[in-house]
């Protein structure tokens, strides 16, 4: 069938995107799902940091790409073995398919599936296909989603069922923003009543875990980011404090706050030097946790003695630490309670046509979770 798809031939466009238009959105081949896949209607799509790193060269992957991993929409037909979906089932996509049968996911920890890694880093699906053409080229998928588009062929892997009475833009932040943000705090950390946490970076998924942190009863909750605007949003979600990144004391700011540091400080801007800053916002005997996804030549360094006399923790957390299956339709009863406002977090919905201007803000640190809706 052919579709249309917003397509990446060379990384590290120069900005402002609106000009030089690294997105190019043409119309592509889609072939029929194959084994254990699925062909969905794409209906809405969110703009994260994961795509604009590939767009700017910072997380290198194969060309050309469709790009787009944080989706919901609806099932229009069955690959062969799938007997699980529906066609007219709602659907989010989640960026890291499991095969169910590694060590990894057969120990309950699917974000890190071997196979789901492998695939990635090559731009399959979890099956080792492609499906995406533009004329004789093939396309290489991003995530195993390549959601940037108005139809995608996924593994059944990627996908979760979720309610037909959530809406699409909503339903589409649970996939990335949400699982990756909140999974971090309830799953990573498994952050306690009454324990302190500070978020350091205030994109979707940080201001997801700020969310997460206030669910579970965390006290105090200090957010810290660069951007006034996004530290007004952090005040209006709860009982927030802020700190902006800029300021020459922060780091001593979020330690008078929390009583000489974070019992747990979770690093979200993708940055060495916030992950270096949340180490230091750590109390002694607390945990520093990191789902930020730098440059590959990003590295920290971390006293030693301090690591051991202090009894400190370093962690890293992929999609949350999150089995999907099970946590996106707790997340989202969770949403539905008015716990987790996860509406909030959305800055506006796009074309598909006006991705390349959306990455200029988001690049900006203008938005936090734009749309693109079909």
């Amino acid at each position: 069938m052919k579709t249309v798809a917003a397509v990446l031939r060379t990384m590290g466009a120069a900005r402002p995107y609106a000009d030089s238009r690294p997105l190019s959105v043409e119309t592509v081949t889609l072939d029929p799902p194959g084994e254990g896949e699925v062909l969905v209607a794409v209906k809405a799509a969110g703009l994260c940091h994961s795509d604009l790193s590939v767009i700017n060269g910072d997380r290198p992957r194969p060309m050309p790409m469709a790009l787009g991993h944080e989706a919901a929409g609806v099932v229009e037909a069955l690959g062969p073995g799938v007997g699980d979906l529906a066609v007219g089932d709602h659907v989010v996509m989640v960026f890291m398919p499991s095969c169910g049968h590694c060590e990894p996911c057969a120990g309950g920890r699917p974000a890190l599936c071997e196979p789901g890694a492998a695939a990635n880093g090559r731009g399959v699906l979890l099956g080792g296909d492609r499906r995406l053409h533009a004329g004789a080229e093939t396309l290489n998928h991003h995530l195993g989603c390549s959601a940037f588009a108005g139809h995608a062929v996924v593994s059944r892997r990627s996908l979760v069922k979720v309610p037909e009475d959530l809406p699409f833009e909503q339903a589409a932040l649970f996939g990335c923003a949400v699982l990756t943000g909140v999974g971090a705090v309830v799953n990573t950390a498994a952050v306690r009543t009454g324990q302190s946490v500070v978020v350091v970076g205030l994109g979707g998924v940080g201001l997801s875990a700020v969310l997460g942190a206030l669910a579970s009863g965390a006290s105090p909750v200090v957010a810290v980011d660069l951007s006034e605007d996004k530290l007004a949003l952090a005040r209006t979600l709860g009982p927030v404090r802020t700190v902006n990144a800029a300021d020459a004391d922060a780091v001593e700011q979020v330690r008078a706050l929390t009583g000489g540091g974070a019992d747990f400080a979770f690093e979200m801007a993708g940055a060495a030097r916030a992950l270096d800053a949340a180490w230091r916002m750590t109390r002694r005997g607390g945990t520093t946790v990191t789902a930020g996804l730098p440059p590959p030549e990003a590295a920290l360094a971390v006293n030693i003695v301090q690591l051991v006399a202090e009894e400190r923790t370093l962690k890293g957390s992929y999609i949350g630490t999150c089995v999907p299956g099970r946590d996106i339709p707790r997340f989202i009863r969770l949403f539905r309670e008015g716990r987790l406002p996860v509406d909030r977090l959305l800055s506006g919905t796009v074309a598909l046509e006006e991705i390349n201007t959306a990455f200029d803000a988001l690049a900006e640190g203008a938005a936090v979770r734009t749309v693109v809706r079909f």
